[in-house]
């Protein structure tokens, strides 16, 4: 990987999301900052993808299954070039193709509908076992969020790859420890993921979500490994956005246009220092 080309695009993603729900006026930001350093690496250094082709039969499959951090997809999917960027402007506005939790029917690139909480990765299961049917060469990559693993069905999910040894299927866990309304901890204690997934048959990695080496690595590794895998992201809500590293509440906020441009200064700063470091 060319770490400062995914650097640069962690930056684009945070700036494109940050800029389309300030167009909305408000958004699930919390969420959907903790996972740009993963989109930026998969959307550049792994996905099996083509702009121009965007249902190709032997595509890399991406599940957000936390469907309503979809605004991080679509800055994603615009940065790659699956739509132009002025889109994004029109996030959740009538009529638009970008709704605020992930439509398949609706958005370029976006492979599954998601946005019920805690059904995302079934889906996705279905999709690794319909493509291994077709014989189809293929990836599918699937974000989950910790507090959705509080979804009894994941685990049931988690038990089929481990008995069917799907080995075209890499979880994700966006691990920033906090849920709508409040710390996963004090809502319903996760216990050790890490230990929980293994438990299950999983190969296992657990990373720095804000280092996109370790995450490319750990990737990587799953990919050439060809065994059910996960990776834990360990990341913070609302990661390199001002406004939005909080303690406080950040899961969805009101956002307005000068809260983004300072945001984006920010974002904008911080990048420069990590190019030059």
């Amino acid at each position: 990987m060319d770490k400062k080309a995914t650097l640069t695009a962690a930056a684009e993603i945070r700036k494109l999301t940050i800029t389309a729900m300030a167009a909305a006026g408000y958004g699930h930001i919390g969420g959907s900052m903790s996972i740009c350093d993963a989109l930026a690496v998969l959307y550049t250094d792994i996905l099996n993808i083509d702009p121009h082709d965007p249902n190709k039969r032997d595509r890399d499959w991406f599940v957000l299954s936390k469907g309503h951090c979809g605004p991080a997809l679509y800055a994603a999917l615009a940065y790659r070039g699956f739509f132009d960027r002025e889109l994004l402007k029109t996030l959740n506005a009538n009529g638009t193709s970008l709704p605020s939790h992930c439509d398949r029917l609706k958005t370029v690139g976006v492979d599954l509908s998601t946005g019920s909480l805690g059904q995302g990765l079934s889906l996705a299961v279905g999709a690794a076992i319909g493509n291994r049917a077709q014989g189809i060469e293929s990836t599918v990559y699937v974000m989950v969020g910790d507090g959705e693993l509080q979804e009894g069905q994941n685990w049931e999910a988690i038990q089929f790859v481990a008995h069917r040894q799907l080995d075209n299927i890499v979880i994700l866990v966006d691990n920033n420890r906090r849920q709508l309304d409040g710390f996963t901890e004090d809502i319903c204690r996760p216990f050790d993921l890490a230990e929980k997934f293994k438990a299950f048959g999983l190969e296992t990695w657990e990373v720095n979500g804000h280092e996109v080496e370790e995450i490319y690595a750990a990737l990587r590794a799953a990919k050439d490994l060809k065994k059910p895998s996960v990776i834990i992201l360990n990341t913070e809500k609302g990661h390199g956005c001002s406004f939005a590293e909080i303690k406080g509440f950040n899961h969805y906020m009101v956002i307005t246009e000068e809260m983004a441009a300072n945001a984006i200064r920010g974002i904008e700063a911080r990048l420069k220092d990590e190019l030059s470091a």
